[in-house]
């Protein structure tokens, strides 16, 4: 069964882990990856890559991607979300906290923040304005 609105916004809220898919160009699958990505419902889904990233090259050229989050306990549940990709910025120590501490317990934020900016390079923040979404609750059937 589809999810409300409120529904689907309220789980791509959570700290799911993400597939991000985008156009890989003619003759290629999409190009789909994991990725930590941050939400909150109503607003812009963000995600952080390298500037230099396959990811990024991708979402420059075709100009929009999608995520895919699900999970299978206590019922399959998933969303995907489509649109256009509507800003890019230079990633800062700011977004790299925010995103780290969504996925990571407490205690491992600042190591983890430490070892990015010394390990990642150069990183941009892509926010996507939803557009489409698909969502389900397979266990509401």
């Amino acid at each position: 069964m589809a999810l409300t609105r409120e529904e689907r916004e309220t789980f791509l809220a959570e700290p799911h882990i993400a597939a991000l898919a985008v156009d890989a160009g003619a003759g290629r699958a999409p190009l789909t990856v994991p990725i930590w990505y941050q939400y909150e419902p109503g607003g812009e889904v963000w995600i952080m890559t390298g500037l230099d990233s396959r990811k990024y090259e991708l979402i420059s050229k075709a100009g929009r991607f999608s995520l895919l989050v699900d999970r299978l306990e206590p019922t399959i549940r998933y969303v995907s979300v489509e649109g256009p990709a509507v800003e890019t910025v230079t990633a800062t120590e700011e977004h790299l906290r925010e995103i780290s501490a969504r996925y990571l317990p407490a205690e491992k934020v600042d190591g983890y923040v430490a070892f990015a900016s010394a390990n990642h390079g150069e990183q941009v923040v892509v926010r996507m304005r939803p557009e489409r979404w698909v969502s389900s609750d397979l266990g509401s059937v």
